[in-house]
């Protein structure tokens, strides 16, 4: 895809969402359902069933998925899919690329060893790789843009509101 048939396909949405903002707001939902057998949630993924489990640092088996790795695929694939688009809309020509994300935790702190210790990533680096023959100008722009566009780095890096609930049923 090219960037005149990227903005072909988009235009008619992006329109719309000028016309009808409303229209632009969208709930994605995600549902899981707990193990009865294990410390382990399944998670609907829409094309299969993803079993998330304990990470070996806190006693699990390591054969389900860690939602802390889950975190970090979500936004690799979020910032690729990002990179790409606006390398697209600006013509940047990437013969390959690679995007990595690694991030550092204290286990201390999600199993209570420690009260210092925080619960969650102490820091998260996201790094790309292109091959490319763009001018670095171009390069800074798609990094400045691709972090501007990615909702998943956006989600993590600016932390909006969450409103947790339990109920009975």
């Amino acid at each position: 895809m090219d960037a005149s048939e990227l903005r072909a396909m988009q235009a008619p949405i992006k329109d719309r969402y000028r016309s009808d903002p409303g229209t632009a707001l969208i709930t994605l939902k995600a549902r899981g359902a707990l193990d009865d057998a294990s410390i382990a949630c399944k998670v609907e993924t829409g094309r299969a069933l993803a079993v998330a489990g304990l990470h070996p640092a806190t006693g699990g088996s390591g054969l389900e998925l860690c939602s802390g790795d889950m975190l970090l695929e979500a936004l690799v694939a979020c910032a690729g899919v990002t990179l790409k688009a606006v390398s697209t809309a600006l013509g940047i020509p990437l013969k390959s690329g690679a995007v990595s994300a690694e991030g550092d935790l204290d286990f201390r702190g999600t199993l209570g060893v420690a009260k210092d210790a925080p619960v969650g990533f102490r820091e998260i680096r996201l790094h790309f790789e292109v091959e490319t023959d763009a001018p670095q100008e171009q390069l800074d722009q798609l990094l400045k843009l691709t972090e501007r566009y990615c909702v998943v780095y956006q989600t993590i890096a600016k932390g909006p509101p969450v409103d947790i609930k339990l109920r009975r049923v």
